[in-house]
């Protein structure tokens, strides 16, 4: 980075799975990171990288720039514009306010809002993966607000993975984000689909997955989700619970709009017999089970070592 992308002071609200991950790669970077979390010991570790840990959320008013990474709607509002947020002190507040969570487009909005009535400029910049792929370098940012203040944090944000899309003003990015979710949850049911009919037919899993991985329908999801194929191994990184949350939003603004989405309607149902199933906590890939069952098939793991395609990366 140059010096016109390293003077600012970087808050950092959030160090859970992903938040950790990120914060840790602005630190190694050697950006200036004050870091706060509600339970402090998560994000004491940091302190390896180079982040500082905030005893309080109000340190980081005077921090520059401030990223949000929380897990919902009423977190973000309660860490930016609750009695102790960020912006509750009235002589001092951050130039610009990021957030990287998944949230509404209502409750940005209302971040949005406040923070405008204080001077303080925000961004939308949702992500996309998990705390593995941040880890290997490989995030996925899509950002939109105002076009001045997205120059200014566009170093930052390329920072965390493998570049920043920006999008256009307003909650253009939370748009995108529903959007991703739904090709994500489209797809997957889609692999599921083929991977139990070549099974079925005398493929094992492991060889069927290699050529698809080979192919030009191959891509850095596929290859990354086919261990979980493999070897029947559902720990989340995204819940079915989630998963139906966006499917939902995301049919929400085909309603408004317009915009007919059979395949989504019918995804979305997939995934809501996948939870009445049982499936509540496991990871959304484990549709290749609910097909399977459907199929008359009794998988079971194959115990093969595969490349997700993240090892060795950084």
């Amino acid at each position: 980075m140059s010096n016109a992308s390293t003077n600012k002071k970087l808050g950092w609200i959030g160090t859970g799975r992903m938040g950790y991950e990120m914060a840790a790669r602005l630190g190694r970077a050697g950006c200036d990171v004050l870091a706060w979390n509600p339970t402090q010991t998560k994000a004491e570790p940091l302190v390896k990288y180079g982040v500082k840990i905030a005893d309080r959320l109000t340190a980081l008013a005077e921090r520059d720039i401030v990223f949000t990474m929380v897990s919902g709607p009423d977190d973000l509002i309660e860490v930016v514009t609750g009695s102790k947020g960020v912006l509750s002190h009235s002589d001092r507040a951050p130039k610009l306010l990021i957030d990287c969570s998944s949230v509404s487009t209502e409750a940005s909005a209302t971040v949005r809002e406040q923070a405008a009535a204080r001077g303080v400029a925000t961004l939308a910049a949702p992500v996309s993966g998990n705390a593995k792929v941040v880890k290997a370098g490989l995030l996925s940012v899509v950002a939109s607000g105002p076009e001045a203040q997205f120059k200014i944090a566009e170093p930052y944000l390329a920072l965390l993975g493998r570049g920043v899309s920006y999008v256009g003003e307003g909650e253009l990015a939370r748009m995108v984000k529903i959007c991703h979710n739904i090709l994500l949850g489209v797809v997957t049911q889609s692999l599921a689909e083929i991977t139990v009919l070549a099974e079925k037919g005398g493929v094992p899993r492991h060889a069927f997955l290699d050529f698809i991985n080979k192919s030009v329908m191959g891509s850095l999801f596929t290859k990354y989700k086919s261990p979980a194929f493999v070897n029947l191994d559902w720990t989340p990184t995204f819940t079915p619970y989630l998963l139906r949350k966006d499917l939902d939003l995301g049919l929400e603004a085909g309603r408004n709009l317009g915009v007919p989405q059979p395949l989504t309607a019918l995804t979305r149902e997939i995934v809501q017999s996948m939870i009445g199933n049982g499936y509540e906590d496991s990871d959304f890939g484990a549709l290749l089970e609910l097909e399977a069952k459907a199929a008359g098939l009794e998988l079971k793991s194959e115990k093969k070592v595969i490349d997700d395609g993240l090892s060795g990366k950084s």
